[in-house]
């Protein structure tokens, strides 16, 4: 698995710059009335070409680094998800994300706390996240999986299984 490595101390004026502009698109997107083409509109300057159709962000939502997040058809992310994708966030066509999850796909170095690690979430085709479930970086959701709220997802999940706790552990395949 590949990491991507951040140096927060090398930050530079135009990531600065970058960075906030990005965090006000987030935060007119979350002011703005859902499902109407202005909300469209902040939705594609937030992702361009990187969400697909027939998908619905539930406003407020909570992005760090969204030039890092990809986000198939047909997908529904329900309110107060966290997206911290220093690492990248794949989410795959027809998936469901409930209310207060949180999709953090970097994490700081225990040594040098300035240092971001960043690996990579994938979530494949027709998965379910359960409501406050929080997925940790690296993590693959397999194809139709699903993760029971509030859990806490730390090794890779298999397609089509039940997996719920802290952390979260297979609790049946769904036949």
């Amino acid at each position: 698995m590949s990491e991507t490595i951040i140096d927060l101390r090398n930050a530079t004026e135009a990531d600065r710059q970058k960075t906030a502009a990005q965090q006000q698109l987030i935060f007119n997107y979350n002011q703005t009335m859902p499902m109407t083409p202005e909300a469209d509109d902040l939705l594609h300057q937030i992702f361009g070409d990187r969400i697909g159709t027939n998908t619905n962000v539930a406003a407020p939502v909570h992005i760090v680094r969204p030039e890092n997040v990809h986000i198939g058809n047909n997908v529904s992310i329900m309110y107060n998800a966290l997206m911290m994708a220093a690492g990248g966030i794949e989410i795959e066509d027809n998936v469901q994300i409930a209310a207060n999850a949180q999709l953090v796909s970097n994490n700081h170095d225990l040594k040098e706390r300035s240092i971001l690690i960043g690996k990579k979430i994938t979530i494949k085709q027709g998965a379910w996240i359960g409501a406050g479930a929080t997925i940790l970086p690296g993590i693959t959701v397999g194809v139709n999986a699903v993760i029971g709220a509030g859990s806490v997802v730390t090794k890779n999940v298999e397609a089509n299984t039940v997996v719920a706790g802290n952390p979260a552990r297979m609790i049946k395949v769904i036949g």
